[in-house]
This record gives C-alpha cells, sequence and structure tokens, in this order.
C-alpha cells in the first residue's frame, strides 16, 4: 500500500492543507482541504472514503469531490465511518441546506453516494487491503484507522487525546511500520488541549511511554503558526524516540 500525505495541516495558508490522505489510487483518509491537490481524473478514481471523525477540517472537501465526480462515475463512492458520524453528516451536511444529499442523486436507487457504518475493531476488507477502525478520543465521535497491506501497516491516530485503548490495540500489531499520531497544539496551550482533546507535547510524551513497540513516528495536525515549536517541544519531551514532522506530499510505502 502507498499513502500520499495530501494534508496534514491544522490549518491552511500556503501550501498548508487540512487532513486528507490518499491510500494507493482509490481511497481517501479523511477529506480535509488537502483533497484540493488532486486532479480531478484522480478524484474520479476514488471509491472509498473513511472518516475519522465530522470536524470540518476532516470532512470539508467530501461534498465538493461528489459534486465534481458525479458525472464522471458508474457506481457510488462509499463513505465510510461510524453510526454516529454518519449520522452528523446526515444531518448537518446532506442535508439539502448546507448541500444537496448525494446519497439520492441523481436517484436513491443510483445514488452518488453510499454510506457505510463500521464499528471499533471492525476490518473491511478492499482487494486484501485491511482497514480497521482504532479508537480515537476526542469531542465528537471519533475513532483511528489501522492500515495493514498483508506485508506491513500502518496507523493513523486520527484526532485524539489521552487513550488508552489506542495503545491496546496498537501495541498488538505485529506487523506495525509507521504510526502517524497528531500534536495539535504546544505546550503553553496545554489548557486549550485539555478542552479540544488534542495532544501537546507533554502529552504525546505521556502517551508514547504507552507504546511498546519501535514503529517509525510521523506528527500530524500541528497547528499552522506552532509547527517549528511543537516540533522542538516534542524533541524535548520525547525520550528514546525521534518522531518526525509529517509533510505535505509525503509518501510512505508499507
Amino acid at each position: 500500500m502507498r499513502l500520499r500525505v495530501l494534508g496534514c495541516s491544522g490549518g491552511i495558508g500556503g501550501s498548508l492543507h487540512t487532513t486528507s490522505f490518499l491510500i494507493d489510487h482509490d481511497i481517501l483518509i479523511d477529506a480535509g482541504t488537502g483533497v484540493g491537490e488532486l486532479s480531478l481524473t484522480e478524484l474520479s478514481q476514488i471509491d472509498h472514503v473513511f472518516i475519522t471523525h465530522s470536524h470540518m477540517d476532516h470532512i470539508c472537501s467530501l461534498p465538493l469531490l461528489l459534486d465534481s465526480v458525479w458525472g464522471m462515475r458508474s457506481h457510488p463512492v462509499t463513505v465510510y465511518a461510524t453510526e454516529a458520524t454518519l449520522e452528523i453528516l446526515k444531518q448537518h451536511i446532506f442535508n439539502w441546506k448546507i448541500w444537496p444529499d448525494f446519497s439520492e442523486i441523481p436517484n436513491s436507487q443510483h445514488p452518488v453516494m453510499r454510506y457505510q457504518a463500521i464499528a471499533l475493531g471492525e476490518a473491511v476488507d478492499l482487494q486484501g487491503r485491511l482497514i480497521t477502525a482504532i479508537p480515537a478520543n476526542h469531542t465528537v465521535p471519533a475513532v483511528g484507522y489501522h492500515l495493514d497491506s498483508g506485508v506491513e501497516s500502518l496507523v493513523f491516530s486520527g484526532d485524539t487525546y489521552i487513550n488508552d485503548s489506542l495503545w491496546a490495540v496498537v501495541n498488538g500489531i505485529a506487523n506495525l511500520r509507521y504510526l502517524i499520531i497528531e500534536t495539535a497544539f504546544s505546550n503553553g496551550e496545554m489548557e486549550l488541549a485539555f478542552l479540544a482533546k488534542h495532544l501537546c507535547p507533554s502529552l504525546l510524551a505521556d502517551e508514547l511511554a504507552k507504546y511498546n513497540g519501535d514503529a517509525e513516528i510521523f506528527i500530524t495536525h500541528l497547528k499552522p503558526d506552532e509547527g517549528e515549536l511543537i516540533m522542538r517541544e516534542i524533541e524535548a519531551c520525547v525520550s528514546g524516540r525521534t518522531p518526525k514532522m509529517l509533510i505535505n506530499n509525503q509518501e510512505i510505502k508499507f
């Protein structure tokens, strides 16, 4: 499997885009502003979109993606998320007020989009590529994802906070090669991290102390004006590991 970073920032500006990863050519993990990096042809090839949670920076490009490609496709795009997240999308986005309901366009028998609810621990098998929802701890219902090629695997934490349940899962993955984990705020904004249920470097250090493996670690979701500060603080806080900043257009193969 190949992961291409379309967006990995906690905000926008210049070359910064919010969370979205392209897996091979046909799967998206989240649909933030980074989706706009893809050409129309590339957009039309996406068959599966896995959403971690309903916050705007992770879903904002999904309505525009569907609107852009629906005339180019012969089968629907499947949107995977927990039942709670799908309900939020139905009520607050695809409701004919914010955006048309593409699960009924052009008609309910042949829609542009179909919803597929997934549960924690449930693996979706896409031609031998396993994508499993794993625990996240955020202000809205949320998950992360474990992506397994059959040879090596990658974990994306999604937006999360202190989360013992995550490490119970991660420590059981024998073939884990990469771990992408968020750190949205600097230590000086720890109170905001508490309120928003994100990590800061000192909290990240506490979380990584629960991890028993040796996967390569990448940091995502840094606030645009604090990226360098956050990485310096991570270097000072995290002992025994060398997390790297995830960057736009980076490719990870596993």
